[in-house]
């Protein structure tokens, strides 16, 4: 009987996992989409690309990725804290990370204040001058860097609800999955990052 509940509730523990496991491969789907349209106009305006690329901020995109890269190993110390029982630690890296992500957000406002200032946004008189190119870059840039951004927006929210349940009791070492599975929602919006700093920023 008691190998039987064991065996449930670690089937139970699965299924959250298994959806969201899901959840990303569906993300991984729409940016990859996403992904894929940046290249091929890419290819074609490669010239308009290369040249509005230099405005971007390189400095502030690589204070953004290690910020990124250092909110990984906070969020990997809380769930291995969790994991031993340790629901102070847990609690303590998760709201390092929730700092780190609102520095990550300070950041790129300021970076999006800058460009908007200039005139680089979709839609402006600015850029429209510019050429096809140059606005189909810009459009690009601001889409998926503020999709990416409300992504970090959402998993704040969930953080914020992970230190509630720690709190309230509804995760413990016997039932981690909650953080685990932000964790995992964490590290999904880092990879994007990764991919979005080598296409806009260093790709040139």
């Amino acid at each position: 009987m008691t190998n039987t509940s064991a065996h449930s509730e670690h089937y139970d523990a699965q299924i959250p996992k298994m959806g969201m496991w899901l959840f990303i491969f569906t993300e991984m789907l729409l940016f990859g989409g996403l992904f894929i349209v940046y290249s091929i106009y890419r290819y074609i305006y490669g010239d308009a690309f290369h040249l509005a690329a230099q405005e971007l901020n390189l400095t502030i995109g690589t204070i953004n990725s290690m910020i990124l890269l250092f909110s990984s190993t906070t969020v990997a110390i809380a769930i291995s804290s969790i994991q031993r029982g340790n629901k102070k630690l847990s609690a303590i890296f998760i709201i390092i990370t929730m700092v780190l992500g609102i520095a990550f957000l300070v950041n790129k406002y300021f970076e999006w204040q800058v460009k908007i200032g200039h005139g680089l946004y979709p839609g402006s008189t600015v850029l429209a001058g510019f050429g096809h190119g140059d606005t189909l870059f810009f459009g690009l840039y601001f889409a998926m860097t503020g999709l990416h951004a409300l992504h970090m927006i959402i998993g704040l929210v969930i953080w914020g609800y992970a230190l509630v349940f720690i709190q309230t009791g509804k995760t413990t070492q016997d039932r981690p999955a909650f953080i685990e599975n932000s964790g995992l929602y964490w590290h999904l919006i880092d990879v994007i990052w990764i991919f979005l700093f080598s296409l806009f920023y260093l790709i040139t």
